[in-house]
């Protein structure tokens, strides 16, 4: 087995409307359960993480001491909070496996939890923004959608317009989620309702239709980390074969946001660690807050050239049966985006799918994985190569 720490259990809520009420009911539906699918009991975990967003969905703060109420048996592990906009779920595995790999800890808990439906919409705009340079960026209207919106736009003055290659992708993500069972929207919407603007289909800002955005959603993961040695004792292990955080300049204004450029390092540096190609993956779990994210997303992993990720989709090397499967769990798209949740969960969806596990969203014989998440317009940038070692 490689180095390092590996993924020994977890736990997914489904993502939707939940009636749990709270970030603290959503921990505890997934606290014990991971452990559960572990096989570890509380007293056997060392240190834990908590990613919640909240800035201001709850007025509860401090979440790594709601862990202790949530259950009670870890009430005298070390626990800490982390935030990192979108990414924060991600952030809080990276914690995670960071005292795992320092020797501090053997095994580690990560959960991220988001409750984001009992808020009114247009405050959850407002939220949102708070992963956008708010002195140059909090003016765009729409909200975070507005600064996607104007993205996609930029896009499509640059390269075309490709509204129907970001229809194609909602379609595809749609189909997918379909399979998934915990997903948000579990319908096959198809390419023609996504492609056009209608009563039930509007545009919400700049080319970007309903489709092209992702969900509101509650719900929670958690994953079980263990190192090495541990590992082997237990039923399963996927293994880090490479993870890397790059980051890029906040304000959009102070870089080409259309380059995603703190992505593709992540994605080039990860690669490299693992000791592959992008075409060694059999899947990726990658961040579609909006279809056109999802796009650049092709090109900063090297899929395809700068401007040319509507290649990649329109000529279906996206789709399940495809050169490169994208998102086969729905993505954030279908699956939904509980912030705090996300980046815990595509790496629960990878597991599954190295596991063997994913039924009907499953990679024919999956053997390695990649996921991406980001934080904000690709600030925080977090790449994991994954693989199963037992």
């Amino acid at each position: 087995m490689p180095h390092g720490a590996a993924i020994v259990g977890w736990a997914h809520t489904p993502f939707g409307k939940l009636d749990a009420p709270d970030v603290e009911a959503l921990i505890g539906m997934v606290a014990q359960e991971a452990l559960d699918h572990a096989g570890l009991c509380p007293n056997d975990i060392d240190y834990a993480t908590v990613g919640v967003l909240n800035n201001g969905f709850s007025k509860q703060g401090f979440e790594a001491g709601l862990l202790s109420v949530a259950l009670p048996a870890l009430a005298h592990a070390p626990a800490m909070h982390v935030e990192n906009a979108c990414a924060t779920g991600s952030a809080a595995l990276h914690a995670a496996l960071d005292a795992i790999e320092s020797g501090r800890a053997r095994t580690a808990l990560a959960i991220g939890a988001e409750k984001m439906t009992a808020t009114p919409t247009a405050e959850v705009g407002d939220i949102l923004l708070s992963a956008s340079y708010r002195r140059e960026e909090d003016a765009v209207e729409g909200g975070f959608a507005g600064i996607f919106g104007k993205l996609a736009a930029s896009y499509f003055q640059r390269h075309g317009d490709r509204s129907a290659e970001l229809a194609r992708i909602a379609a595809k993500n749609h189909a997918n989620g379909a399979a998934n069972p915990l997903a948000h929207v579990r319908r096959d919407l198809g390419f023609a309702f996504c492609n056009a603007v209608s009563e039930k289909n509007p545009l919400v800002a700049g080319p970007l239709r309903r489709t092209d955005c992702s969900m509101i959603s509650d719900g929670a993961a958690a994953i079980v980390l263990a190192d090495a040695e541990t590992a082997q004792r237990l039923s399963r292990a996927v293994a880090f074969r490479a993870r890397v955080q790059r980051n890029d300049a906040m304000p959009m204004s102070r870089r080409d946001p259309l380059a995603f450029e703190g992505a593709r390092q992540a994605w080039a540096r990860a690669l490299d660690g693992a000791g592959i190609g992008l075409d060694d993956l059999d899947l990726v779990e990658s961040h579609d807050c909006f279809t056109i994210a999802e796009m650049i997303e092709y090109e900063a992993m090297g899929l395809t050239a700068p401007g040319e990720g509507w290649r990649a989709v329109r000529e279906g090397w996206t789709e399940k049966g495809g050169r490169l499967p994208v998102n086969p769990s729905g993505g954030l798209k279908a699956k939904g985006h509980p912030i705090g949740a996300t980046g815990v969960s595509m790496h629960v969806m990878a597991a599954m799918q190295l596991m063997g596990e994913a039924e009907g969203m499953q990679i024919p014989a999956a053997r390695l994985a990649g996921v991406f998440n980001m934080g904000g317009v690709a600030v925080a940038n977090y790449v994991s190569i994954l693989e199963r070692v037992k």
